[in-house]
């Protein structure tokens, strides 16, 4: 019989494995749930705003190619890290955070 499915049926809790240790919260978990929120939140706006410029055409003498696909891309990913980091962003990072910590409670 494997253990994986007893482990899978029991989400954090401490198991009496050797080696197996569960995470407990602190003060570090909430500033990692903060980054993995913020994360998150940038990647959804990233994806979003990609949509949204697909739209739009380039110009000719200054834009197109390969090239500016490749960077509009980092450009977009960059445009979604300051929408989140920037204040509240949308409220996706501060509900994943939450969501993240009440997890770690369950203990």
């Amino acid at each position: 019989m494997s253990v994986l499915p007893s482990l899978a049926a029991t989400p954090y809790t401490d198991t009496g494995l050797p080696g197996v240790k569960m995470p407990k919260a602190g003060a570090t978990d909430t500033a990692r749930a903060a980054k993995a929120g913020r994360q998150f939140e940038a990647m959804y706006m990233s994806q979003m705003l990609t949509h949204m410029f697909e739209g739009i055409k380039t110009d000719g003498v200054f834009g197109g190619g390969s090239g500016e696909q490749m960077f509009r891309s980092l450009l977009i990913d960059e445009y979604g890290k300051m929408v989140a980091n920037k204040g509240n962003g949308i409220g996706i990072g501060a509900a994943v955070q939450k969501m993240l910590l009440s997890h770690q409670e369950v203990q």
